[in-house]
């Protein structure tokens, strides 16, 4: 590999940015996924939606000594999908399909589709795949003759009302016998709770199930049999992030917290795109609500532990991966977006090539969040878990609105399997309010708290 005589600004070539035209129409242009495959590392480009607003974007393919390609296949579109079918040794990026020899085939009448991912199927994975579309369409893909059946209209099976403007699927991914599909819909409509279009749900290839009417942004596991398997999938609600966990050994899903590191994220499209990737051997990085994570693929006892905070920033990263030992971030830069910001002139984004451990170099780890932003509360009931591990001061605020002193019992669990210990117990009196600084350097896996009557009560945690 030579040595790349190309300006390196902390990582960032500006050489390598990814641009689009001028227009009309004006766009903005984020880097939607990325992808080693076949001794190039693949990166594809979005608009803000369809060829119709905006254009220039494309299908890139970068060597190892950083020269970068745009393929005369390219399309401009709003992509975010990718996925390797080892079956026909082809990989699946936008409304590409790319043999080893990179040769590249174009599903014609998906490029006008917002394809945010791609799936494998469930009956007949050697030939067929999924493919999602952010406005909800979902489609039966033949890997070898590029020929699609569309299937169904997930607004209409999951219940989204208002599709328009408010329906922002964003991930699939499918094991153990399931489909799952992410829709992070988030506007003040679901933040005041007069309408709630986020879902994550399933399909076992009979009918689909809803699991969560909240937004969620990614699903992903590692189809792995050695161990208890995982499907992961990230969302939020106004009260923090979430991690919602299917482990096959129990066959069920079970729901942890996470703290928001930045309240930017909270919307259907600064969301985008909460990432969980594995770049280092058998390790998931999770990029969730501007914090980076490093996360187990695997579950003992059905349970999650050890998901250690490395650091937050501020991009909003389209995709990441490894390239040639480099750890790669593709970003959505600040775009006109149409003609909404007229302080930003050329819609283009950049790449960060690095090293895993320079993830370690950013924003020390910190946030807020908890299991209860006003919630209606059961007595004897525990809140879900929420992360206290990897963090320095941490203070927990408790108020209700019961007219008789409230208990709050606090438990932590520091072995990770469930086992919870109370740690402290807080009168809180009629209506009131009460805050607790935990001592310098106590920390735990988990924390969650329970009740000893039922109102409207609020935990939440503060991490600095």
């Amino acid at each position: 590999m030579k040595k790349s005589k190309l300006l390196n600004v902390s990582g960032v070539f500006p050489s390598l940015s990814i641009k689009a035209d001028l227009g009309p129409p004006r766009s903005e242009c984020g880097v939607g996924a990325l992808m080693p495959w076949a001794e190039k590392l693949w990166a594809v480009a979005y608009v803000s939606h369809t060829a119709k607003t905006g254009i220039g974007t494309g299908l890139y393919e970068i060597d190892e000594n950083l020269n970068m390609v745009k393929r005369p296949e390219s399309c401009a579109g709003t992509y975010s999908n990718r996925m390797i079918h080892f079956e026909s040794n082809q990989m699946i990026i936008g409304p590409h399909v790319i043999d080893a020899k990179r040769k590249v085939r174009t599903i014609k009448n998906l490029v006008d589709i917002r394809l945010c991912g791609t799936i494998r199927h469930l009956e007949d994975p050697k030939n067929k795949v999924y493919m999602l579309g952010m406005e909800g369409e979902f489609y039966e893909m033949d890997v070898h003759t590029l020929k699609t059946k569309f299937l169904f209209d997930l607004t209409k099976e999951l219940d989204i009302k208002d599709p328009i403007g408010h329906v922002h699927f964003k991930a699939g991914y499918s094991d153990f016998g399931k489909v799952v599909v992410a829709n992070n819909s988030y506007d003040e409509r679901d933040y005041l709770g007069t309408d709630i279009a986020g879902r994550l749900a399933e399909w076992d290839g009979k009918k689909w199930t809803i699991i969560e009417r909240k937004p969620f942004v990614d699903v992903m596991g590692r189809m792995t049999r050695n161990y208890s398997g995982i499907i992961y999938a990230v969302g939020f609600d106004k009260a923090s992030a979430i991690l919602k966990v299917y482990t096959s050994g129990d066959k069920k899903w079970s729901t942890y917290r996470l703290p928001k590191a930045s309240h930017t994220y909270d919307h259907m499209w600064t969301t985008e795109w909460t990432r969980i990737r594995e770049v280092e051997h058998q390790r998931f990085m999770l990029d969730c609500h501007g914090m980076f994570y490093e996360l187990t693929p695997y579950a003992f006892e059905n349970k999650v532990w050890g998901l250690r905070p490395i650091s937050t920033h501020l991009w909003v990263l389209g995709d990441f991966c490894s390239y040639r030992g480099m750890f790669v971030m593709g970003n959505d830069s600040a775009s006109p977006s149409g003609d909404h910001n007229i302080l930003t002139a050329e819609p283009q984004s950049g790449l960060f090539f690095g090293k895993t451990d320079d993830l370690w170099k950013f924003g020390k780890p910190s946030g807020w969040g908890g299991p209860w932003w006003e919630d209606k509360v059961e007595a004897g009931k525990p809140s879900d878990p929420y992360l206290m591990t990897g963090f320095d001061k941490k203070v927990i605020h408790m108020s209700h609105d019961s007219n008789d002193t409230v208990t709050f019992k606090v438990e932590v669990d520091f072995l990770g399997n469930g086992s919870w210990k109370t740690y402290d117990s807080f009168e809180v009196s009629a209506k009131g309010y009460k805050h607790y600084e935990f001592p310098q350097g106590y920390s735990a896996h988990w924390v969650r708290i329970t009740l000893d009557k039922f109102c409207t009560a609020t935990v939440y945690l503060t991490y600095t």
